[in-house]
């Protein structure tokens, strides 16, 4: 079987690795890709990545893109993505989706079309990241809250949201090992007399600068220990190659929200 994959925001940082990915996966065939406006409507999504001519042209009519495809994929911004998701639902295609930054009506937005087309949304899609989501599940449901807890991240200084989605994420993970909702526990800066740390706190720290496309380290502290899980990606094709990886999972599935742990078998 061989699965069309559409892009949206084809031309971003994402977008280009995505194009490289599915035209170099077997079983997968680019259906095209667009952009909301900009100098690269009309390019051969092949040149766009300086590869040959695949005869396949950047677009500006995402509905066009998600009725020629059998699943898109959406590394964009929440004000683009709330438009990706209403046309994943009005057309019933398959939808991958890894933007970050998403407000509660951003997400109520992808929550209503994964009630009609199957829908995987992750904050990161590195088979790395989500193994260290796993683990950092596993061992905050085994350390009592006399152990601390806190996300480090560090990403490049072009990074508008904060903390990143993939530290939110391993944020959750300890959260749902400890059975609290992260709401209740989060504490997202610290700055002048804060008094002593909470007990049960899961707190985040971020860094911004130069080129760093992602580290994260979780660290789970007490008295006489600490360990901590770290992971650094090096090259955004590990975040391209999972999307890719969930965009063939999903054929054939159900309508419903799913996500990395669904794709990995993690669950």
């Amino acid at each position: 079987m061989t699965v069309a994959i559409g892009i949206v925001g084809c031309a971003g940082r994402m977008g280009r690795m995505v194009i490289q990915e599915v035209l170099a996966t077997e079983g997968c065939i680019l259906a095209g890709g667009t952009e909301m406006s900009g100098g690269h409507i009309g390019s051969d999504l092949g040149s766009l990545v300086g590869m040959d001519p695949v005869g396949v042209s950047v677009g500006d009519d995402p509905h066009a893109l998600f009725s020629s495809s059998d699943v898109v994929i959406d590394f964009t911004v929440p004000a683009a993505t709330r438009l990706h998701a209403a046309a994943a639902e009005k057309t019933g295609t398959a939808y991958v989706v890894g933007t970050t930054g998403l407000a509660p009506d951003d997400q109520a937005v992808i929550d209503s079309a994964a009630q009609k087309v199957p829908t995987v949304q992750a904050p990161n899609f590195s088979v790395g990241v989500n193994l260290l989501f796993a683990l950092t599940k596993q061992v905050a449901a085994k350390l009592g809250t006399d152990y601390d807890i806190e996300v480090l991240e560090m990403h490049h200084r072009h990074k508008v949201d904060a903390p990143s989605g993939t530290a939110l994420g391993i944020g959750q993970a300890a959260a749902a090992g400890r059975d609290v909702p992260l709401d209740d526990v989060a504490r997202y800066a610290r700055e002048g007399q804060t008094g002593p740390r909470a007990t049960g706190e899961i707190g985040f720290a971020t860094l911004r600068g130069g080129g760093v496309i992602g580290d994260h380290t979780v660290m789970f502290s007490n008295e006489a220990e600490r360990l901590e899980v770290t992971h650094k990606a090096s090259s955004r094709g590990i975040f391209a190659g999972g999307a890719v990886r969930a965009a063939l999972w999903l054929q054939g599935k159900d309508p419903g929200l799913y996500g990395m742990a669904d794709v990995l078998g993690l669950d």
